[in-house]
């Protein structure tokens, strides 16, 4: 077995141990690599030992490393985790599969205007940190009742918690803001923070360390 093929063990292992644990089935939790700043060979270990669903940050970097993959394996899913500037829209558009970051009204409509059809996730701010992304609390309502409005496949609700605290208040925040809105998927959880994520309801999971470092 491959280093790679190990580390994926590991991290499908948590994955379901902690499924377990919360009376969930481990096949409803998405494992995303995220291959962000990791070369195409690394990359190419994780897919020959069966990952399928991998994440990206940064539309260039997905546009100069993904296409040639894509063209050998071809059953890749490719995930936007990243802040996504409205002007990138179009071009995401046509390179993703699943975007988890919309976060705000310009992205909504470019995203419109490119024709995206994808799943979609709003990503919220639910550490009310200045810095980073992710829809207010408080304007939470009203946001998904415009996306509701459009033609975009919403698809669930995205988080991350601030750095450096426990996660899992946070993660049930999420998961109660996606019960009072009636939304079923949470994108939330990583390498640090995976077997709470899961067991507070995460149907999306985003790992990067655990898988591509020894």
């Amino acid at each position: 077995m491959s280093d790679a093929a190990t580390r994926l063990a590991a991290v499908r292992a948590t994955i379901d141990q902690a499924a377990h644990v919360a009376g969930r089935k481990p096949e409803d939790v998405t494992l995303v690599a995220v291959s962000k700043n990791r070369p195409a060979e690394a990359i190419e270990e994780l897919i020959a030992a069966g990952q399928r669903d991998f994440g990206e940050s940064r539309v260039q970097e997905a546009m100069a490393k993904w296409p040639d993959l894509r063209d050998r394996h071809p059953d890749i899913r490719l995930h936007m985790i990243g802040r996504l500037q409205s002007n990138k829209a179009k071009e995401a558009a046509g390179l993703f599969d699943v975007i988890h970051s919309l976060d705000r009204a310009s992205l909504r409509d470019a995203l419109v205007e490119a024709g995206w059809s994808g799943p979609t996730y709003v990503q919220v701010n639910i550490g009310e940190e200045e810095q980073k992304g992710g829809v207010p609390l408080a304007e939470l309502p009203a946001f998904l009742a415009a996306l509701r409005d459009t033609p975009l496949a919403f698809a669930g609700l995205m988080g991350i918690p601030p750095a450096g605290v426990e996660a899992s208040p946070y993660f049930a925040l999420l998961a109660k803001l996606a019960r009072r809105h009636d939304v079923t998927r949470l994108s939330m959880g990583m390498s640090g923070d995976l077997r709470s994520a899961v067991m507070l309801g995460a149907t999306v999971v985003r790992v990067g360390t655990a898988l591509f470092e020894d």
